[in-house]
């Protein structure tokens, strides 16, 4: 094989795609038929499950400082400030980042590019996929490269995440259903003065849309998104002046545009792939999905993807796990992807509606019924758990068992596991548990029992194991997650629980293993 995997789309799904396999040691290359990264773009949200997985990264911190932190969202409707929702640390104990991030995709794709190169990997640009063909042990790429000549590459797997017109989910002859929407956005980087709230998100509620005003580094430096108005939208030659009218119409006349440094529109479509998986090809990101940008899902659900598949392909390539554990990465991540679509499609619809009920809704009574539903706590948990993506459960999945005797209410087979301050050690310092797990490896967390023999179960390099003591701090700590008892959680290497019981059982762990085929002493099977 001239590589492992083949990763076709140098944007933010690719990216994550190639750096969880160099990572875990699996040969990847990555190309893309652009010549660079993008200079715009128009994804703005960073949510706290992305910046948990840059947190294993190692690159949270370097987007927490190119980003801002978003602490409000300012609601306004015919020239008036309807409302402020605060979402400064709305997910204070879910999450070690409580807030959602407003960080460009450019800025996003920039420091995960430049961490591509601690594995030896760097896109390769102006090379374009022309075609392909599956075998049984492998897939054959013709490639089109800089200088215009084509060549044959072998690699185990291939990757497409290449966008809505994805070449890898055409040539796989996967459909993908769906439509435009008639309405036309538009997008503008702006420097500009008026009566939105510093700092904050601004959202300007319309009889027939919304404009977003979403803060940017630098000083009275916003990132514009809006829906452009019926007489323009079929305007190719459409200027970014020609659109300020409409907008101080509805912001007010104080807004002021000092400098506009560039200007979109664009089309969105609601499509999601009829397949993720076809033999040794799969679909991510927008490849796989395209749905509207309500709640800022979309380059967050792509690095999800990313991050779902990175662990099984490098379990599978090494030998230590059997192929079929790959069909699981469409069965968890399909669910997502339609579910997502219907959510933002009916929020979307009630957003961009032209009768006049929805209008009058949007206008007069979204904001006010928001900004009094996030006063209440279980409203802002759930709020938080949906839009971060913490939410996201997989207790469908052939990957995930519950055994019997775990009280209700707790963490379940399929769900994210918990964030948790902890003792690990008798009168020993409090510690982030998602500092103590490793990623890379599946990880056993036991409560309220002795340490248990891990050696029937892994003498290898594949399991850490942490034993919560019992302490009063710890307990407590336990209860807010509803853990209560003896319990032992066997976690993914993406921190999702696999199999969860109550007294540690090898006997069962190992049969989990066994029916799933994975090898967790880090033996690769002869042959």
């Amino acid at each position: 094989m001239d590589t492992d995997v083949l990763i076709v789309g140098g944007g933010p799904t690719g990216l994550m795609l190639a750096n969880q396999l160099g990572r875990r040691g699996v040969r990847a290359m990555i190309i893309d038929r652009h010549s660079g990264p993008a200079q715009q773009t128009r994804a703005m949200a960073v949510h706290a499950r992305t910046l948990e997985i840059y947190s294993k990264l190692g690159i949270a911190e370097r987007a927490l400082e190119l980003g801002r932190r978003g602490s409000g969202a300012n609601m306004w409707a015919e020239g008036k400030r309807r409302a402020r929702i605060p979402i400064g640390d709305i997910g204070k104990s879910l999450s070690p980042f409580p807030f959602v991030l407003m960080l460009g995709q450019d800025d996003n794709e920039r420091i995960m590019g430049e961490r591509l190169r601690d594995w030896g990997m760097a896109v390769q640009w102006n090379t374009e996929l022309v075609s392909f063909e599956q075998a049984s042990d492998r897939v054959t790429a013709t490639l089109k490269q800089p200088d215009g000549v084509t060549r044959k590459l072998t690699a185990a797997y291939i990757a497409g995440c290449d966008g809505g017109h994805s070449t890898v989910r055409e040539r796989s002859g996967i459909t993908f259903p769906g439509a435009p929407y008639e309405h036309v956005f538009f997008v503008a980087d702006t420097e500009a003065t008026g009566s939105m709230v510093p700092d904050e998100l601004n959202v300007y509620l319309l009889r027939d849309g919304f404009h977003l005003f979403f803060p940017m580094r630098g000083t009275d430096r916003w990132r514009v998104i809006g829906i452009l108005p019926k007489h323009l939208r079929e305007r190719d030659d459409l200027t970014f002046e020609e659109a300020v009218p409409e907008m101080r119409h509805e912001a007010g006349a104080a807004l002021s545009f000092k400098r506009c440094s560039w200007f979109s529109t664009y089309r969105i479509h609601h499509r999601c792939a009829e397949r993720f998986h076809d033999g040794r090809c799969f679909l991510l990101g927008d490849a796989a999905h395209v749905h509207s940008p309500m709640g800022g899902q979309g380059m967050n659900t792509g690095l999800q993807d990313a991050y779902n598949l990175a662990w099984k392909l490098a379990l599978v390539i090494s030998g230590k796990a059997d192929a079929d554990l790959l069909d699981t990465y469409e069965a968890e991540r399909i669910p997502v992807a339609r579910r997502l679509l219907r959510t933002t499609d009916r929020a979307f619809t009630l957003v961009v509606s032209d009768s006049w009920v929805a209008g009058m809704l949007r206008t007069q009574i979204v904001a006010r019924i928001a900004a009094f539903a996030m006063t209440l706590s279980r409203v802002r948990k759930i709020a938080f758990r949906t839009i971060s993506q913490i939410g996201i459960s997989y207790r469908e999945s052939p990957l995930s068992k519950m055994l019997p005797g775990l009280p209700d209410g707790g963490p379940r087979a399929g769900d994210r596991f918990p964030w948790l301050q902890l003792r690990f050690q008798a009168n020993g310092p409090v510690e982030d548990l998602f500092q103590k797990l490793d990623d890379t490896r599946f990880n056993l967390i036991v409560t309220g029992q002795p340490a248990p023999s891990t050696a029937a179960i892994a003498p290898g390099d594949l399991l850490r194991t942490h034993v919560i003591p019992g302490d009063p701090d710890n307990d407590s700590e336990l209860a807010r997650a509803r853990i209560s008892g003896p319990a032992f959680y066997l976690l993914r290497p993406d921190g999702h629980v696999g199999l969860a019981g109550t007294r540690f059982d090898a006997e069962a762990v190992n049969a989990y293993l066994a029916e799933r085929q994975m090898r967790l002493d880090g033996k690769a099977r002869n042959g």
